[in-house]
Formats: C-alpha cells, structure tokens, sequence
C-alpha cells in the first residue's frame, strides 16, 4: 500500500486546478465584487494586486514550500522543516492549527453547500417562476427551518466531497479537479457573456472597473489586505498539503502567480455574472450572503432564459463550493492517514463523517438552538470567529514567522530556485517584515471589531 506522502500530481495543471479551486470559494465569489464596488472599484482592484502580491502571494508560497520541503501532512511537514534547520518540532503546531481552523471551517461550511445544491435543485424544477421579494424571503427562512431537508442536502455535498477524497490523489482529487475547474471557468465565460446581452451590464461594469481613489483610505487598504489574504485560503493547512504532492519540476514561484491571478480573475467575472442582473432588476447589491439565496432569485424569475441561467449559475456555485470542500478535507484526511496509519477510504470515511456528525449542531444553530449563545454568538458565529478572525491570521503570521526566520534560508532558496536572486531577497524580506505586521493588523482589528 502506497503511503500518504507518496502521492503526487501527474501535472501543474493538476496542482493549480486543485488550488484554484480550494482557494475560490462561495464568499469569495459574492463577497470580492461586493467589497471592490464598495471601495473604489478599479482603484480597490489596484490596491489589491498590490496586497495580494506583497502579503498573500509570499504567505502562499511558503505554504507550499514547506509542503512540498517537508514532505507530509500540515503537522507532519512543518516538523520535518524545523528538523531540518535545527529547530524544534514544536513548530508544527503550525500545521496543526491549519487543520483546526480546515476542520472548523468545514463544519459550517458543508451547511452553506447544502443550501447552493438545495437551490440548484429548486432551480431545475420550477426556476423561481413567480418569484418576488418576499416570496425568496420566505423560501429563504423555510430552508433554514427545515433542518432534516437541510442535512439531506448536507449530506449529499459531504457525499460527493468523501467519494472525491476516497478516490485518492490522482483518481479522485485530480480527475475531479480537471473536470469541475474547466467548467467553472467555462460556466464564468458563458454567463457573464449571457449578461452582456440581458441587461445591466454597463452598470455593473462601471462598479466594479471605475476607478474612485477619493475611497481609497486605511480602511479600504484594510479590506484589501484582508480580501488578499483570506481568499487565496492560506493557514488551512489545504496549501501544505497540496504542496506536498507538487514534484520537484514544477516552479512553486510560477505556480502561485498563476494561482493568485487565477483567483482574482474568477471573482471579478463572478461580479459580472451577479451585479448586472441585480442592477437591472433593481436589487440591493449589499445584500451579503442573502444575495445568492434571497436576492438573485428574484432576478432570475424576472429575466429572459432566467430559468436556465438560474440552472447554470447554481451549478457554478456547487462547483465553487464542492473543490473548496474537497481542499480543506483532505488536509485533516492526509494528516489522519499518517497520524494513525489508516488507509485512504477509512480516513476518508472518517474525517466525513465527523464533519456530517458536527454539521448538525452547526444547521440546529439556523433554528432548534440558534437562542443557544455564548457572548452573544450561536455555534455558528463562534465557529466563524474562531476560525477566520484568530486561527486564519494569527497561523498565516506565524507561517511567516518560522519560514522567514526560524527555516535555514538554503532550505527555502533550493525550493524557490526558479527566482533570480533579487525575487528572492524581495520575497525573503516581504515574508519577514511585510506579512507579520500586516496579519497582526487583521488579528486585532478582527478581535476588535
């Protein structure tokens, strides 16, 4: 039997299919376009290249370098790192709260996939016909009531996600990341054109793409910083593990460039597959997470081919949310299948069934305990808080930390050899003395909030 560290991608394009679709996520496609036409649009999408590449890209890369240097689950690879430089394995605490924080955010996320393939379901039998306001309202609050629908569909996310990861590396992860990543882009591609020709296109365009730099203050800076960091979903302990099967031949630099531009891209055409239906019919763009389940199915009731669209707009966003789901399992799934020796379809069994087991407390929390609270946060809220405001930055920071001090830079230099020497003291002096400020930022102002 192969063991856990043995596998690895037949091709680049395996891995950035992989991260690709790890790193774009359900609020990555809605929330992006959101905070961009909020913060200056053009001028926000400036601001955040620029932190992508100076505080998220370097985060990323040495994610994967040590992944792929330590040769192992998150734990595993950041132990085997500091081995290596004469440091002390109690770094890989590292690794181990990536996979908190990839455990955690599953629990609640696996909900949030149940409710996109529950609609994309609605969508198939009746496409919103006759939807309005407060009928999608309504829809809205009797999924959220429903906790035995809400498990089924629950369920059925965690079952595709566990059949994915059973699979293996290259019959599982990678078949399926081929294929789903493809037609999430092609999908993109074919319903932002479709907008093109429905209406309210112009307007969504000049949201997102005029540039208004009177917005660009700390606070927009802020949210660029943190867009940049959160959405290419680094500190999860998916990008080490994702890492650790990368060959040696292929270029991590290149690799994350592609990565991060990738990311980007998909969430500004998401903007243009969303926004230009919400102007034309009049809809409120700041509807957070409600827009994708309360909002744009008014739009689509009311559009021509809506029917359709809706359809193929729900597919997308299963896709999204499915390869994100299949990221952050196999990061606790590798760890398993090292830490206790079990082979792939146990772990997997495993691991899945943990999630689906802790996900009913997690959907209990939209009804039979959503009183239940601690600090005045439900299960959910504590979970979200944990997770995304001290887990995410303050394991992205210390990620910094140990790679740029604590890791022998010979180590991390053979890993980056496709960089000249410049990009490399760039990037060395980026992860030392620009990302750890930064994350620190983002840690207190989110505890402060």
């Amino acid at each position: 039997m192969a063991t856990a560290g043995s596998a690895h991608w037949s091709s680049r394009f395996a891995f950035l299919m992989a991260s690709v679709g790890f790193a774009v996520g359900l609020g990555n496609i809605w929330r992006f376009p959101y905070v961009t036409g909020e913060n200056g649009g053009a001028a926000f999408v400036l601001v955040y290249l620029a932190c992508a590449f100076a505080v998220g890209m370097p985060v990323l890369m040495a994610e994967v370098l040590i992944g792929r240097r330590g040769q192992g689950s998150a734990p595993v690879a950041v132990a085997n790192v500091a081995r290596r430089s004469g440091r002390s394995r109690h770094w890989q605490l590292i690794g181990g709260m990536g996979l908190l924080a990839a455990f955690t955010i599953e629990i609640v996320y696996a909900g949030v996939v149940g409710w996109v393939l529950w609609y994309l379901y609605k969508a198939v039998a009746t496409g919103f016909a006759g939807m309005d306001g407060n009928l999608a309202a309504a829809e809205f609050q009797s999924v959220l009531a429903d906790t035995p629908g809400m498990l089924f569909w629950t369920l059925v996310g965690l079952g595709i996600t566990g059949l994915i990861i059973y699979s293996g590396v290259k019959d599982g992860i990678e078949r399926a990341v081929s294929i789903m990543m493809p037609l999430l882009f092609l999908l993109l591609v074919g319903l932002a054109t479709y907008n093109y020709f429905a209406g309210g296109f112009g307007e969504a365009l000049r949201w997102l793409f005029t540039p208004d730099f009177s917005k660009i203050g700390p606070a927009a800076v802020l949210a660029a910083i943190g867009q940049a960091f959160f959405s290419i979903s680094v500190a999860m302990g998916g990008m080490m593990t994702y890492g650790s099967y990368l060959p040696r031949s292929v270029s991590i630099t290149r690799s994350v460039i592609i990565i991060v531009v990738a990311d980007t891209s998909v969430a500004l055409i998401a903007g243009l597959v969303i926004f230009p239906a919400v102007f034309h019919h009049g809809l409120d763009p700041a509807a957070g997470a409600g827009l994708i389940f309360q909002t744009l199915p008014v739009a689509f009731a009311q559009m021509p081919g809506g029917h359709l669209f809706g359809v193929l707009f729900f597919t997308m966003l299963a896709v999204a949310g499915i390869t994100s789901m299949v990221g952050l399992v196999e990061a606790v799934n590798h760890w398993v299948e090292e830490r206790f020796g079990m082979p792939r379809h146990k772990s997997a069994l495993l691991v899945v069934g943990s999630v689906a087991v802790l996900s009913v407390i997690s959907l209990l929390s939209y009804n039979a305990i959503e009183g239940l609270r601690m600090g005045g946060r439900n299960f959910n809220d504590i979970m979200d808080y944990f997770s995304n405001q001290i887990l995410l930055p303050v394991g992205g920071l210390l990620i910094a930390v140990f790679v740029g001090w604590a890791v022998d830079k010979t180590d991390s230099r053979d890993e980056l050899a496709s960089l000249n020497t410049a990009g490399y003291e760039i990037w060395h002096f980026l992860i030392r003395f620009v990302v750890p400020p930064a994350l620190a930022v983002i840690f207190v102002m989110g505890v402060l909030a």
